[in-house]
């Protein structure tokens, strides 16, 4: 691993930047330019790699495209004796302070503040990655934007935590605001954020947020789509484009904590889950009851085995709702699609390239895309979010 620097020159400003760490982060690389040449770069983008296959439809900004993250993730670590709290600079471990970002949660900013200013005066050491010495390692802050409930995962590398009940009352003395107060123990020398124990300081341990009218358990481990507001269009579309009249059956892969199911649910006659990761089938499974949902059953499995399974018995699937992470899918998958003689398939990808390699493959295995619609869920970042529409070819 690459030894940790933690480098003054993230309080020097770049002239012309809206950002004081814009240089050294990495992380906003479409700051400079204006919205709408953000928006034109990625429609360009979308059409060089999706063009070929079908129609590439305008992409959908936001009206405001600061502070739309409703996750946020700090390190801590000292700099010259004080405590600091930011992102670690692009490919490296080196650490740059944030005090702010335009793309983060205001309230969630203010909290990480806080929470330098309490590591502090409780003189609770912070991690050194090097030494393997230390307690606070990471803060998580998640909010709902709709509930506005909030929770504060501290990550720290034992279960010990000398002051905690006074340091979480002072905390929310603060930010009467927080709902839920986590920790959660990471011994390991890893790069991932969260380890596997956890413990309830405050709160319930969890916090809930809508989307598309259904109402969604989110724990610290929870995958939820980090800009709420453009989900809400992007999964809206996706369901139309499924065009449910309420007698498919749908398969949702790779459904994480069961969002998109859950909302197409409404107007299927089945849906069927399946994810890998059994935390998050726990959390759909919850999901599902905490919105009345009946006709939806979620499985700890993998998809495409399961759809070979599925295949091999004579039963069929009419829709798959895909949302693969940013690797895409296989040829494994996409022949597992084919087997169930899915009518439709509805990709929603955060990698256009991979989404364009998988495409290809799809149409080599029957299916036809019809079409592309790009959703910027990340501003002033490169990445684009896409739906896009198959449909297998008439025999």
């Amino acid at each position: 691993m690459e030894k940790r620097k933690e480098s003054r020159k993230s309080s020097q400003k770049r002239k012309g930047s809206l950002c004081p760490v814009s240089d050294l982060c990495g992380g906003c690389q479409y700051l400079s330019l204006p919205y709408e040449e953000q928006l034109n770069l990625k429609q360009k983008e979308l059409e060089k790699l999706l063009g070929r296959f079908c129609k590439v439809y305008p992409i959908t900004g936001m009206e405001n495209p600061f502070y739309y993250r409703n996750k946020v993730h700090a390190v801590f670590g000292y700099e010259k004796g004080k405590v600091i709290s930011g992102v670690y600079q692009e490919r490296t471990h080196n650490l740059i302070p944030v005090e702010q970002c335009l793309i983060e949660d205001k309230k969630a900013d203010e909290i990480i503040g806080s929470i330098r200013g309490l590591v502090k005066s409780f003189r609770i050491k912070t991690y050194d990655e090097d030494r393997g010495y230390g307690l606070l390692r990471h803060v998580l802050v998640r909010r709902g934007f709709a509930t506005g409930e909030i929770m504060v995962v501290l990550v720290t590398a034992s279960l010990d935590f000398p002051s905690k009940k006074n340091f979480v009352k002072a905390l929310l003395e603060i930010h009467p605001e927080i709902t839920t107060i986590v920790q959660n123990v990471n011994r390991r020398d890893t790069s991932m954020v969260l380890g596997d124990k956890e413990k309830v300081m405050f709160g319930r341990g969890y916090i809930e947020d809508e989307l598309c009218g259904c109402r969604f358990y989110l724990s610290s481990r929870s995958f939820y789509q980090i800009n709420p507001v453009q989900t809400e269009h992007l999964y809206r579309k996706a369901v139309e484009l499924a065009r449910l009249t309420g007698e498919e059956i749908v398969m949702d892969a790779y459904c994480g904590i069961g969002t998109i199911g859950i909302i197409a649910a409404k107007k299927a006659k089945q849906v069927i889950g399946v994810e890998l990761n059994p935390d998050a089938v726990c959390d759909a499974v919850r999901n599902a009851q905490r919105n009345e949902i009946s006709n939806i059953r979620f499985y700890c499995k993998d998809a495409a085995k399961f759809m070979t399974f599925m295949a091999a018995e004579g039963k069929k699937i009419d829709v798959v709702l895909m949302d693969p992470p940013r690797t895409g899918t296989n040829q494994e998958f996409i022949n597992a699609v084919r087997a169930v003689k899915a009518r439709r398939v509805v990709y929603i990808s955060c990698g256009p390239d991979t989404l364009a390699r998988d495409l290809k493959e799809f149409e080599k295995a029957g299916y036809e895309a019809k079409g592309a619609w790009g959703y910027d869920l990340f501003p002033v970042t490169r990445h684009v979010e896409t739906v896009c529409l198959l449909s297998r070819k008439a025999q």
